[in-house]
């Protein structure tokens, strides 16, 4: 999978997109488990801790859903465990054959793909990690708001740069999460590097069902509204607003006294400007 991601990454992203959203209406759809409109928002991710190739998104799906009434309903299927009345909302078995499907039929829309490589996909256990938070709704968001507009790799991680290899921290989850360093030549560091450039204009966000900007103000409310929160509507909020809320920064105010007055001491330049592209130009 990973040499189609490498040759047709823009087809092969779109289609974890497609495949997820239409495998979660699939399942929302069904009277069995749901029958309602429900959403979903999904990030796309393409790194490993070490930096490889590894596509995936994180979905962030509601228990339940609006039925054709624009009443929300919960799910209908009930836990193998002791206690009865917890429900979950779809099977992850049965989730991820349907997105096995649904994942090669479009990508097959967008490119050929091979009937030997096809073959190997689908004798192959695809996995869909399926699990309620275990610290709510607001622990998830905050997780994944931290990576919305991250890259592959920050510079905490970086160990060291020196005689042509760089040094860096990375999770080790098959020894429990242990934190381990691994060296790279500097070539093969950007290489690695270099496989995680989306590409130019995708949109790795994106919002579905009740979720999707055109159903905010009508189904995403009525659900709001069902729950006794205050109605979705959009607005602009300033980066010092947020500095402010969330991390108790105040706009121009010295951490130290306190004050709101600044005086310029020094104007420090660059040491160079910005690198010249110089166009070759053939002349007849």
């Amino acid at each position: 999978m990973n040499d189609l991601a490498l040759k047709h990454p823009k087809e092969v992203y779109n289609a974890l997109f497609t495949a997820s959203w239409q495998t979660i209406q699939v399942f929302s759809s069904d009277a069995k488990y749901l029958n309602a409109k429900t959403g979903m928002i999904s990030i796309l991710h393409t790194w490993g801790q070490t930096l490889s190739l590894h596509p995936h998104l994180h979905c962030i799906v509601p228990n339940g859903g609006l039925d054709k009434k624009g009443k929300w309903v919960f799910p209908k299927k009930q836990t193998k465990t002791s206690d009865r009345t917890k429900k979950y909302l779809f099977p992850k078995r049965a989730l991820s054959s349907v997105f096995r499907a649904k994942f090669m039929a479009c990508l097959r829309k967008g490119i050929e793909v091979p009937q030997s490589t096809a073959k190997i996909l689908f004798t192959k256990n695809w996995v869909v990690y399926a699990k309620q938070p275990f610290f709510g709704p607001k622990q998830v968001i905050e997780y994944l708001g931290r990576y919305t507009h991250k890259i592959a790799i920050s510079n905490h991680r970086l160990e060291s740069i020196s005689d042509n290899k760089v040094s860096f921290r990375y999770k080790d989850y098959r020894a429990g999460g242990s934190t381990k360093i691994m060296e790279l030549q500097a070539t093969e560091f950007i290489r690695r590097f270099s496989l995680h450039v989306i590409p130019e204009k995708f949109t790795r966000i994106r919002h579905y069902g009740i979720f999707a900007s055109k159903n905010k103000t009508v189904e995403l409310n009525l659900a709001k509204a069902y729950f006794g929160l205050e109605a979705w509507k959009k607005e602009k909020i300033s980066w010092s607003e947020i500095a402010e809320q969330k991390w108790k920064i105040v706009h121009n105010q010295c951490p130290k006294c306190k004050g709101m007055q600044f005086e310029i001491k020094e104007l420090i330049q660059g040491l160079r400007g910005p690198p010249v592209i110089i166009l070759a130009r053939n002349e007849f």
